[in-house]
């Protein structure tokens, strides 16, 4: 199975010079946790509701002022929607995350999948070997006592 039959196709996208109140707003409204970043008919970063707690919130950064760019995840993961679920479900958990942006071979963003989109697919084993991958601790944490 390709990723184009999995991904989800609607997908919006922010400009990195909006703020992240505008960032906030639209994943209030979308209902989901990561936006891609476009600029000038390109992916350019992604930005997370994680970015926005960990990069500005706890740096008490202004969500008025502050803009996508500031906090967004430059460095773009991505996969192609011809590419095998098993590779991505891979890929994911290789580069432990949880979403990627899915290019079209123009490179030019056709959608977006998900490790829930590849366990509601009947994925199982795929998604639960990203999740895996995924799960991995990637640094020094502190624990919580």
């Amino acid at each position: 199975m390709q990723i184009r039959e999995l991904m989800t196709p609607d997908v919006e996208v922010i400009r990195p010079d909006d703020t992240l109140r505008t960032a906030a707003k639209m994943m209030a409204d979308y209902d989901v946790g990561a936006l891609p970043v476009g600029e000038n008919d390109r992916l350019v970063g992604m930005v997370t509701d994680r970015d926005i707690t960990v990069r500005a919130v706890a740096q008490a950064r202004d969500p008025e002022k502050t803009s996508v760019r500031d906090v967004m995840s430059g460095r773009v993961l991505y996969c192609f929607e011809d590419e095998a679920t098993p590779e991505v479900a891979r890929k994911m958990g290789d580069w432990q995350v949880r979403r990627l942006p899915v290019l079209n071979r123009d490179k030019r963003l056709v959608g977006i999948v998900s490790l829930g989109d590849l366990a509601f697919q009947d994925q199982h084993a795929q998604a639960g070997e990203a999740l895996r991958g995924v799960a991995q601790p990637t640094g020094k944490r502190e624990q919580i006592s």
